[in-house]
């Protein structure tokens, strides 16, 4: 029993298509080696010494500030230096991984001195993260075998997984390359197994436009929608996909191998995902993350490491102006964080900018879903501040009038909304460099007297859950159209920025 992998030189590549292939090479026998390893270990089996492979990895070297003219913010580094990433997944991240190869050839040319190295990295693979979908293999071992395992194969290390790329505290050290990616291969295998316990869905599923809500009544209404495209030979997606991977494909369109493994799960996982699927992952997902600033940051930590162009939040909220009417729509602009999840990552003195293809997309698709314009659209559209609070029940907070706290700040924050998760999204995909957009519509009004009854609620649910989902997903189409070029915003960008998107 071998435990170790034969040892592969780094190779230069001028080339994607071939150093994306290298890159699948390498990361297959590292794979293979894991698993096989493992069943021979839980076979009884045990190895003269420590399992190991490790992660692909991506280097590439520039000897000038010179580069292409791209208006893209991404797809190239900084400036002369070393550069380099760990790599995962290359079957998931094909496409996205030839596109960001490509744009480094192109935008630094002849400068990019040895074109693109890849080898194997010195980041060991946690054997956790090379089993298949399928796979658990260490489920039949005694106890005493499951301890012997954390001795000789590699398990998952926090301190190889951190968000300091993302959050601009990474400090290499002297010598240490610079990265290339936000996110290092084990941060994003990391999510990648989290989003198959929170969503109930693969991963391989997941489009790059996504739809966050907090109500189940706009997943049902989504759910709703999917089966009616369908069933719609025409329609542009081509499955529908639900929790515990049920695939419903469009009518006409033959099954795809693994379909038949879909089941659907006993009860919904916390933050259930559904796939409008549509060529080149260009359809829409929807994920109901349940209500509040933490669960809020969880499912956009992991599926910010798929690198959508654009996640939107659809949901309810508390309209803090007298002139607001229940079934309102605010279009967020800016934000005040008093969600508090992501201060340590975050600080509060930096800005949240509103990102202007997306504002515009949001009511363009206001305009065209309600058929209004001008006054009337202003009269049911208001572009304003929105708080988010970590506090469900603020309102039970010691009122002493409208100058009392949290009024009192939300007065001087000029907010016309306030929930609980709209900040959140918006500041994690400013975090991880994902276009972002909240759109709200008003469903009760405490500071005027205006609360929440079951009758009410559930006539206002009824009434407005459909438009607005259709709003969002038309916002989608819109910036679809618009293409990734336009979407993907130098707002978003550091001065000393990755080179990958």
């Amino acid at each position: 029993m071998d435990p170790q992998l034969p040892f592969s030189a780094p190779r230069a590549f001028t080339d994607p298509d071939a150093a994306l292939a290298h890159v699948q090479a390498i990361y297959d026998a590292a794979v293979d080696h894991l698993r096989d390893q493992l069943r021979r270990f839980v076979a009884g089996e045990t190895p003269s010494s420590r399992v190991r492979a490790c992660y692909p990895r991506l280097r590439v070297r520039t000897d000038s500030v010179a580069r292409a003219d791209s208006r893209l913010a991404f797809g190239f580094v900084a400036g002369p230096g070393l550069y380099e990433t760990t790599l995962t997944r290359p079957d998931l991240f094909a496409t996205y991984y030839r596109t960001q190869f490509e744009l480094l050839l192109k935008n630094h040319g002849a400068h990019l001195v040895g074109g693109l190295e890849v080898g194997v990295s010195k980041t060991p693979m946690p054997v956790h993260f090379a089993l298949g979908e399928n796979e658990h293999l260490e489920g039949s071992m005694s106890p005493e075998r499951r301890l012997l395992l954390r001795d000789l194969f590699d398990l998952p290390d926090l301190h190889a997984m951190d968000d300091s790329i993302a959050n601009g505290s990474h400090d290499p050290a002297p010598g240490e390359p610079e990265p290339l990616s936000l996110f290092t291969a084990p941060r994003m295998d990391y999510s990648l197994h989290r989003l198959r316990h929170y969503t109930g869905t693969v991963p391989d599923h997941f489009q790059n436009y996504v739809l966050f809500t907090n109500y189940q009544f706009y997943i049902d209404e989504f759910v709703r929608l999917g089966h009616a495209m369908m069933a719609d030979p025409s329609s542009e997606y081509e499955a529908f996909i639900e929790p515990g991977n049920v695939v419903t494909r469009r009518v006409g369109l033959p099954a795809q191998p693994g379909d038949e493994r879909g089941a659907a799960p006993p009860r919904l996982p916390q933050m259930p995902a559904y796939h409008l699927v549509r060529a080149g992952h260009s359809g829409i997902t929807m994920v109901n993350i349940g209500v509040g600033p933490a669960n809020a940051k969880n499912i956009s930590d992991h599926i910010a490491v798929l690198r959508p162009h654009v996640w939107l939040m659809l949901g309810h909220c508390a309209g803090l102006r007298n002139t607001q009417q229940l079934g309102d729509y605010v279009l967020a602009h800016g934000y005040v964080r008093e969600d508090h999840v992501l201060d340590e990552e975050l600080p509060l003195w930096v800005p949240i900018p509103a990102l202007a293809e997306v504002q515009v997309a949001l009511e363009t698709a206001v305009a065209e879903v309600t058929q209004l314009s001008g006054y009337e659209l202003k009269r049911v559209l208001r572009t304003g501040t929105v708080a988010s609070t970590d506090n469900r029940n603020w309102e039970l907070l010691p009122f002493r009038g409208p100058h009392s706290t949290p009024a009192r700040r939300f007065s001087q924050s000029r907010a016309v909304a306030l929930d609980m998760e709209r900040a959140t999204i918006a500041a994690n995909g400013f975090r991880f460099r994902v276009p972002y957009g909240t759109l709200l519509c008003v469903s009760d009004k405490p500071l005027h007297g205006e609360i929440k009854l079951p009758g009410m609620a559930n006539t206002f649910y009824r009434e407005r859950v459909d438009q607005h989902l259709r709003i969002g997903i038309r916002a989608i189409e819109l910036l679809r159209r618009a293409g990734m070029g336009q979407l993907h915003s130098r707002k978003l960008r550091s001065f000393a920025e990755v080179a990958f998107q």
